[in-house]
């Protein structure tokens, strides 16, 4: 029979009134990443309109019109030398995509990230961008986010995991305001940021959000950013097939994709000379692939919406899946400052726009949508970010089963097919692991009472009068592992409430293993539970010996 103290004590979550606390930071923090987005933006533009049409503007503008000539060439390694130069003498932590950094910082920083970070961050990735680099806002938004965050939790007495759900808040607010896709941006937070699923993190990181996109439309509008027309919502037995294809086809160009960024990295690696100089020479090739194909310049929200609205001619398709693929690998190799997101998603849709040549027609962009996602939510290994970052993204509700089908086969193949993502590659490089399954904790559902030995067990020994530290029977074995690190103990007598405080056992470390050990077990033990005998020839049977 279960104890009273198993429902009075425990409970579904562990959330204390610091919820509240966190929460209203949250909020301030949401208003405060959609003015920094609208400034990253401004910056991107003001450095565009600077490298290459030689005006002072905060306008939107592109690198693809310009009129420099072979000169352009020399832009991007411009670029790309300032850069290096802010990395050098300002901050190292500048170089990179931007969410690797924000993992780093919450794992080895305990969520503490440097005040210059927040100012150096998106200006080395607008000259970056601005000076023609093929790369996306978003990575360096969520590490000023983060950063901005955590600067603000820094000034507050929180934890470690306080400062984390902060840090985490401000990049899915940064990512909320710049994309309109608050949703998305709370399940990026939780799929690669948060390791966990607490409403003492959760719930802040979706106000702020939310903060975020709702000032979104006094400062950016509404959106959608790339608004299509709506796709049908019954979809052929055949194309959802043919999304199992996209899905397979997507993980293959994934898994090159990490590949190519990280083989270009060491190659870096392994030149003789300083890395402040290794983005000036990934310019370089940047400089010389938009000369041939300046649409691989920028950003290329642009050529996204293209490829969603309407048919692309074959020509810049490949172009898109060869230059804008090369030159963003080495120039992400070499250390510069810029996002996955936005070159994953045109690579993705000029795949899918190569598979409308032979696909059945289902309407302006379906191939290249259900691309875009496979090849995220397999790259950065986020499903369900990949799905609802599309379905945002457009508006286009009806593509929910098409993009889930595309995008569990892309996620499903790049899992099996290569151990890290793009982004926590590099957290590896570093000498650091990164676990990013979640299960329930088997020690917070197995109860001491399950566990635990007589008090005269050999080893036990008599426990001392009056004990300070105890275990309950009907506590978890979690909790009593926390007190066991705590205290420095090695094992702990167990009293009964109900006994008036009576010693009724003891549980020791290897008792706790035992919770461990059913996880082991439901792992690794196999059994056949139903047997089915068909009706065949008894010399089958033999001969297959009841397989």
């Amino acid at each position: 029979m279960h104890h009273p103290v198993t429902f009075t004590r425990l409970g579904d979550f562990t959330a204390t009134r610091r919820l509240l606390i966190l929460s209203a930071i949250a909020v301030a923090l949401g208003l405060a990443g959609a003015v920094i987005a609208v400034a990253l933006l401004d910056l991107i533009a003001l450095s565009t309109n600077l490298f290459f049409h030689h005006r002072l503007s905060i306008e939107p503008a592109s690198p693809v019109s310009h009129e420099l000539g072979r000169w352009a060439i020399l832009v991007p390694v411009l670029g790309g030398l300032i850069v290096g130069l802010i990395a050098r003498f300002g901050s190292e932590r500048i170089r990179g995509h931007g969410i690797p950094e924000a993992i780093e910082a919450i794992l080895i920083n305990g969520s503490r990230v440097e005040p210059k970070l927040a100012v150096l961050k998106p200006l080395s990735a607008a000259i970056a961008i601005g000076s023609g680099g093929p790369f996306g806002a978003e990575g360096p938004i969520v590490m000023t986010g983060g950063a901005v965050g955590s600067l603000v939790a820094q000034c507050f007495h929180l934890s470690s995991a306080e400062r984390k759900t902060l840090l985490v808040a401000g990049s899915a607010a940064g990512m909320a305001a710049v994309f309109a896709t608050p949703l998305a941006a709370v399940l990026l937070a939780v799929e690669l940021l948060l390791f966990e699923w607490k409403p003492r993190s959760f719930v802040p990181a979706a106000l702020a959000a939310a903060t975020a996109a709702a000032a979104r439309r006094w400062l950016l509008g509404l959106g959608p950013i790339f608004p299509v027309t709506p796709h049908p919502v019954a979809i052929p037995m055949t194309a959802l097939a043919l999304c199992c294809v996209a899905g397979a086809a997507a993980a293959m160009l994934s898994i090159a994709m990490t590949r190519a960024v990280y083989a270009s990295e060491d190659a870096f690696l392994r030149l003789p000379i300083h890395w402040m100089w290794w983005p000036a020479i990934g310019g370089l090739a940047i400089g010389i692939g938009g000369w041939f194909f300046p649409q691989a310049l920028g950003v290329g929200y642009d050529t996204i919406g293209a490829l969603l609205q309407q048919d692309v001619p074959v020509a810049t398709l490949a172009g898109i899946l060869f230059v804008k693929f090369s030159i963003w690998a080495v120039a992400l190799g070499s250390g510069t400052s810029g996002g996955v997101l936005a070159p994953l998603l045109m690579v993705g849709g000029a795949l899918g726009g190569l598979e409308a040549q032979v696909f059945p027609a289902m309407g302006p962009g379906f191939w290249p949508l259900v691309s875009m996602a496979a090849i995220l939510g397999g790259t950065m290994r986020t499903p369900f970010t990949a799905v609802v970052f599309a379905l945002e993204l457009t508006h286009d509700f009806n593509m929910v089963l098409p993009l889930l089908v595309a995008v569990t086969i892309a996620y499903a193949l790049t899992v099996l097919g290569v151990r890290r993502s793009i982004l926590t590659e590099k957290i590896a490089r570093r000498g650091y692991h990164l676990t990013r399954e979640y299960a329930t904790d088997p020690l917070e559902i197995v109860f001491v009472r399950e566990v635990m030995q007589p008090l005269d067990a050999p080893g036990i020994g008599t426990p001392p009068a009056g004990p300070g530290t105890f275990a309950y029977p009907d506590e978890p074995l979690r909790a009593v592992a926390y007190r066991m690190a705590a205290t420095g103990a090695t094992w702990l007598p167990v009293v009964d409430p109900d006994s008036g405080g009576a010693a009724v056992g003891a549980i020791t470390l290897g008792n706790l293993l035992q919770g461990r050990m059913q996880v082991l077990e439901a792992e690794q033990r196999r059994e056949r539970v139903l047997t089915f005998r068909m009706p065949l020839p008894a010399w089958v049977w033999e001969r297959s010996g009841e397989l």
